[in-house]
């Protein structure tokens, strides 16, 4: 049984647990507010204690932002390794293997001579050898049996059988012998010799590829005459044709003296073809040669490709532009207007605007040209620098861009 309730228990009041009160509208309406008024007056703020600045975009300085050559000059293109392919001997021409345009290995054979003349001359030679070593077996034979007669007269002798003269003659017979056996082995080596010469000169008769290269010129036909040098009156050719390593190919370039300073091994090179003007071609100079035409007031330059193309072919004509060292070498060289240029604490540095702000960097100022300075450090493409900037501009401060 459940124990009575008391009266006091009926009379109390059963509360609900409170509720947390909604947050009201306008409260968040206000807060809101003040949190923009805060915002705007502390930009007005900082607007108005903003220094104006005269600003300018850093340009790439490979991007024809501006002319960065030190130098322009113009030359053709040459191989450094080439060669008139001739012979050893004038001799017809009975043998072209050769076209223009054709690729070579050193060694290939190119062209052939008539050398009827000279196989009739191994031929007599290689006859005479082998008279000369059949005339050396006949007398080693002689030689033997001359030293038997000998040992047998020698013993007879000794006998008291055989005289002193019969032994003096079988001795001197032996000796003659062998006098004329060292004799015919001279012979049947000089006879070696006349074989050697004239196989090396059947060789001759034939042309063959010095390196590895292109045929560019055709120069003879069959039944024309050959020579190493000119003659016959100008009717004799001084080489089957021309062939060149592509592999060789570089510039010449005839710098005047008075601009030949400003030209250095290594340099960086622009070289454009006049018959792919629109093609820029990386170079470099490869070296001065030591020494001036004083003629010409001019000192040969040699410029090398840093990557060969088969459009590329010898005797192209071709302007080249020497590139300063650091702007190009750098890659990420920018160009800024000179005035953006400031000197602090002896360093060069330049105020660049980011986010509205004043950001001090060092820079490396690597050439100046007219109205403008070219830097290899410090700035990028297309960030705002501050030109002619106050003298009481320092990192960090706020800034706004001058309205022109």
């Amino acid at each position: 049984m459940s124990s009575p309730k008391s009266p006091l228990d009926e009379l109390r009041i059963q509360r609900r647990p409170e509720q947390p009160s909604p947050l009201k509208p306008w409260l968040v309406v206000v807060g809101v507010v003040a949190l923009l008024t805060l915002g705007a007056a502390i930009w007005w703020h900082a607007q108005a204690d903003a220094i104006e600045v005269r600003t300018a975009v850093a340009r790439d300085a490979r991007g024809g932002g501006g002319d960065h050559t030190v130098l322009n000059a113009s030359g053709y293109v040459t191989a450094r390794r080439a060669a008139t392919v001739s012979s050893k001997v004038t001799g017809k021409v009975t043998e072209v293997l050769i076209e223009e345009g054709m690729k070579v290995k050193e060694g290939q054979i190119l062209a052939r001579l008539d050398d009827s003349n000279i196989k009739a001359s191994l031929d007599v030679a290689a006859a005479q050898l082998a008279s000369a070593k059949a005339a050396l077996a006949e007398t080693e034979a002689q030689l033997k049996d001359a030293d038997q007669e000998f040992q047998r007269t020698t013993e007879l002798a000794k006998q008291h059988i055989a005289s002193q003269s019969d032994l003096d003659l079988a001795e001197s017979n032996a000796k003659a012998l062998q006098a004329h056996l060292a004799q015919q082995k001279l012979d049947a080596i000089v006879a070696d010799r006349q074989v050697a010469g004239w196989q090396q000169q059947m060789d001759d008769m034939i042309i063959r590829a010095p390196f590895d290269g292109v045929i560019t010129t055709k120069d003879a036909q069959p039944g024309e005459m050959i020579s190493p040098v000119s003659a016959g009156g100008g009717f004799t050719r001084t080489g089957i044709g021309t062939i060149v390593d592509m592999g060789s190919l570089e510039i010449e370039i005839d710098v005047n003296e008075s601009y030949i300073n400003r030209v250095e091994p290594g340099q960086p090179v622009e070289a454009t073809l006049d018959a792919y003007p629109d093609w820029k071609i990386p170079c470099k100079v490869i070296a001065i040669i030591p020494t001036a035409d004083r003629d010409k007031s001019t000192v040969k330059v040699r410029v090398g490709f840093d990557r060969l193309d088969p459009r590329i072919l010898p005797d192209m004509s071709v302007k080249v532009a020497f590139r300063d060292r650091g702007v190009t070498a750098a890659g990420r060289a920018v160009m800024v207007p000179k005035d953006a240029i400031l000197n602090r604490d002896g360093r060069d540095v330049v105020f660049v605007v980011q986010d509205g702000h004043a950001e001090r960097r060092a820079v490396t100022v690597t050439d100046t040209q007219n109205d403008d300075s070219v830097l290899s450090a410090g700035v990028s493409a297309g960030e705002k620098v501050v030109v002619n900037a106050p003298a009481n501009l320092q990192d960090g401060m706020v800034v706004k861009e001058k309205k022109l």
